[in-house]
């Protein structure tokens, strides 16, 4: 009976983590949705970059249908990645307002001379990935160059994991082909490097099951 409950456990993290990661998506999509809103109402242009998008779905996903955002810049330090993601463009006739680059999310050079300068930064399940702080500062700090004061930055937590030593086994190619190490940063502790970049924190999402966050910040006056 204690294999069978320990299968039971498992089934049931395993839904966890993956309902977790499809509520992230949504809030992210409200939130994404709330920053073009807010931006449009204070007179500023809607310049989104997102600089870790993976296939950059979600993004396109939240933003089809959003006629004040004049530029979105999808960013991914996959080349593959980001060949799928120009298809994915061209098949949904966004061609025009929408470029995919290689790029990478944690050189602050690069971010500081992201042009045209966005308003709105997208940072998504990137930071949980890799734990040492000083790679999160470089680009948050990049990204403060780049966002003018009133912009908005977007960003995502993870409160703990249900998963931490499977995932680890599984996977690798973070880090050289090393077993990856999560280290699980409290929300107090991301929100604090986010502050300390220059953005002041106002919204946050939660799952019900209390693991990823997203929340808001937007980007003081220095």
């Amino acid at each position: 009976s204690n294999a069978f409950g320990r299968l039971i456990d498992k089934i049931y993290l395993n839904s966890v983590g993956w309902r977790g990661i499809r509520q992230r998506k949504t809030h992210l999509q409200i939130l994404i949705k709330q920053a073009v809103a807010d931006l449009h109402a204070k007179g500023l242009a809607v310049r989104v970059v997102d600089i870790a998008a993976g296939h950059g779905r979600y993004v396109l996903d939240a933003l089809a249908n959003e006629p004040a955002v004049s530029d979105i810049l999808l960013r991914d330090y996959s080349e593959l990645n980001v060949a799928q993601g120009q298809e994915m463009i061209a098949q949904r006739g966004m061609s025009g307002r929408v470029r995919f680059e290689q790029g990478d999310a944690f050189n602050p050079e690069e971010l500081s001379a992201l042009t045209p300068r966005p308003t709105l930064a997208i940072v998504s399940g990137l930071y949980e990935l890799f734990p040492e702080n000083e790679q999160v500062k470089n680009s948050l700090a990049g990204l403060a160059n780049a966002i003018e004061p009133g912009g908005i930055l977007i960003y995502t937590g993870q409160r703990w994991h249900p998963q931490l030593e499977l995932i680890a086994g599984v996977l690798t190619s973070h880090k050289d082909g090393k077993p990856w190490v999560m280290r699980v940063r409290s929300q107090e502790e991301m929100d604090s490097l986010v502050r300390d970049a220059g953005f002041d924190k106002c919204t946050q999402r939660i799952d019900e099951w209390g693991i990823f966050t997203v929340s808001m910040a937007v980007r003081r006056d220095n």
